[in-house]
């Protein structure tokens, strides 16, 4: 049979792939319209009635756009709708949740050094936050406080900031800021599903039965496609942040969250400011660079809370007493510590990468599925086979791994 943790290891990648894919065509369609938006010329009388147009070239092809501020006198057949790339994004997005976070909790998820959570406690968490964060945005926007764009804005980021804090006080490093990424981007692919969609459909209907529409759903609709906008540059760096310790798993990894939200909104400030041709506000790349140099002056910070125990505890415990380990652990020590260490021998290393340490008999065992898939199913660890790992030790690694989720 084949082996099932090398199928679900594809199984991951394909369905990441998915997201990328979904997650670029969402993001390029949001980003394309907001700059059409802003880079209307609305100083024309048009005959059509249209809001405002633009012309633009690509692809050798001319193209004329009008919009219409709230639809044109009448309905055309082919309306293409724009909705099922946010839609696959976040479902493709929760589906790597469960595969990854959920199933692997004890991994991943979970850091007893933060907070000591069984399984489905911290599952109960991530889901309820997400729905948690999507019901007090709405009723926000929806309440007076909402009225005032600003102000909004800034009781938005105030939430984004405490959840950043709430998040990394019950997960572990790496799952608290994907998590602050999957909270930011449930409240973006929710406002289109439950606001920007419905509000659209409520204007076709008022067309199709010969009612002027109310300009009010275009306005509401516009509000979260604009905070859609600002939220996304966060997302797409809260999602890589797994890949970078640096990142996740610094002291200060909550307040580096809470600035990279603040990056977001200078960098889009910036082209949004261009696209409208309301000026050239250079400055915003000023305040990104300090904002960027405070962040890596953050990460510098110890790496990691508290020290890992000494010895392997709950679910790494049978991979520390399954058949082999002992030679595995001398393999690890000989050909892979020099790199994944607190302080790497290796010239050039500052610090283990991707914050993985393989020192102890504990960081050797929680790390078994990695090591199985990176230095025993395939060959991508140690990069390039520097420290000359064998054959033989490879599958005595794989033996090893196979013997532990036997039992």
């Amino acid at each position: 049979m084949y082996d099932m943790v090398a199928m679900g290891a594809w199984i991951e990648f394909a369905i990441r792939w998915v997201h990328v894919i979904t997650a670029i065509a969402w993001i390029g369609s949001s980003f394309y319209f907001i700059a059409l938006d802003l880079g209307l010329h609305r100083d024309r009388n048009l005959k059509s009635g249209a809001d405002g147009e633009e012309w633009q070239v690509h692809g050798g092809g001319f193209y004329h756009v009008q919009k219409y501020l709230v639809a044109p006198a009448q309905m055309p057949d082919d309306l293409i709708w724009f909705k099922w790339e946010s839609y696959s994004t976040w479902l493709s997005g929760f589906a790597l949740l469960i595969l990854v976070y959920y199933l692997g909790a004890e991994f991943y998820l979970v850091d007893p050094a933060v907070a000591d959570l069984a399984t489905w406690q911290a599952v109960g968490i991530s889901m309820l936050s997400l729905a948690f964060g999507w019901i007090v945005y709405d009723q926000i926007c929806k309440s007076k406080f909402g009225d005032d764009n600003t102000r909004l804005m800034i009781g938005l980021y105030v939430i984004l900031v405490g959840m950043a804090y709430f998040y990394t006080s019950v997960f572990s490093g790496r799952a608290a800021l994907l998590h602050l990424g999957a909270f930011t981007a449930t409240i973006m692919s929710a406002n289109v599903f439950f606001i920007i969609m419905p509000n659209q459909r409520i204007v076709v209907a008022d067309l199709k039965a010969g009612r002027t529409p109310d300009a009010k759903y275009g306005k509401i609709a516009k509000q979260r496609s604009t905070h859609n906008n600002y939220l996304t540059l966060p997302v797409i760096f809260l999602m890589l942040s797994n890949h970078y310790p640096l990142a996740f798993a610094s002291e200060m990894n909550w307040l580096i969250a809470a600035l990279v939200f603040l990056m977001g909104v200078t960098i889009r400030h910036y082209f949004n400011s261009l696209h409208s041709r309301a000026g050239n506000p250079t400055w915003t790349w000023l305040a990104t660079a300090l904002l960027f140099i405070t962040i890596i002056w953050l990460s510098t910070a110890p790496m990691f809370r508290v020290a890992e125990p000494e010895e392997a505890t709950g679910p790494s415990l049978r991979f520390a007493q399954a058949d082999g380990f002992d030679q595995v652990h001398d393999i690890v020590l000989g050909r892979c510590s020099m790199c994944h260490a607190a302080e790497p021998a290796w010239d050039g290393l500052l610090w283990a990468p991707k914050g993985v340490r393989l020192e102890t008999e504990h960081q050797i065992a929680k790390a078994a599925k990695q090591i199985y898939l990176q230095a025993g199913v395939t060959h991508a660890m140690p990069p390039a086979n520097l420290s000359y790992m064998r054959a033989d030790e490879r599958a005595q690694i794989v033996a090893w791994y196979q013997a532990a989720t036997r039992q």
